[in-house]
């Protein structure tokens, strides 16, 4: 049985191509008011609420028909954001040479957070340059990593 977020995103990607912007990410999470399915969407130039607005109308009654959620759940299409997560290889190649915000599971030399530009990205581990020092995080050791406005 395929994964609720992956059937979302099968959904989702022509609509949100129909509109002239990107599935960024699709993301299904228990929060405190219940259970949130987030669609998250981006364009060059910047996602409007208009945007926003017309997924979400023909998005809507295909989930309504589809049924792929067995739970009550809140539906919201929303802009990826200046300070998005990067999750994917191609998210990450994409902003190389960008400043971001590393979050570690566990303390590295007494932190949990680090900035800094992002220089390489592979399957096992990444690297940060932090004014002039090189770090590298194992994969396995980052919680999330997003993009910074500085």
């Amino acid at each position: 049985m395929k994964k609720i977020t992956d059937l979302v995103s099968t959904l989702a990607e022509p609509i949100v191509r129909k509109y002239g912007c990107e599935l960024w990410d699709v993301e299904y999470t228990k929060e405190i008011g219940g259970w949130v399915l987030r669609v998250y969407i981006d364009r060059a130039g910047g996602v409007s609420i208009e945007h926003c607005e017309a997924v979400s109308r023909e998005l809507d009654p295909i989930l309504d028909a589809r049924d792929p959620i067995p739970d009550t759940y809140t539906f919201e299409v929303s802009s990826a954001g200046a300070e998005r997560a990067l999750k994917r290889p191609s998210d990450f190649q994409r902003f190389l040479g960008h400043l971001v915000e590393v979050k570690l599971y566990k303390a590295k030399d007494g932190r949990k957070e680090y900035i800094g530009m992002l220089l390489s990205n592979s399957d096992e581990e990444l690297e940060i340059n932090i004014a002039g020092t090189l770090l590298k995080f194992q994969k396995r050791d980052v919680a999330n990593v997003r993009l910074r406005i500085s």
